[in-house]
């Protein structure tokens, strides 16, 4: 292996490990849920899943799961309280 590579590898560990780099804007995900698989966005700070216990609370297990699991690589939502 050439020495450039090694030193891409040795940064990507690094990167890696400072997940503090890392913020994520939008993705999109299949969830595998228990009794079927949802579809799970994330935009701008914004979440929706097709489940219904979503549609009728605007959040639920399967976004509650992915904001533990991605804990510190999410934008911090910009409070409007004074």
């Amino acid at each position: 292996m050439d020495h450039g590579m090694i030193g891409k590898i040795e940064k990507a560990r690094r990167y890696a490990e400072e997940r503090d780099r890392i913020r994520f804007v939008s993705f999109s995900v299949t969830f595998d849920g228990e009794n079927s698989p949802h579809s799970v966005t994330y935009e701008n700070g914004t979440w929706t899943c097709d489940c219904s216990f979503f549609r009728s609370r605007a959040v639920c297990s399967h976004t509650m799961a992915l904001e533990k699991i991605l804990a510190g690589m999410l934008p911090t939502p910009v409070s409007t309280d004074s």
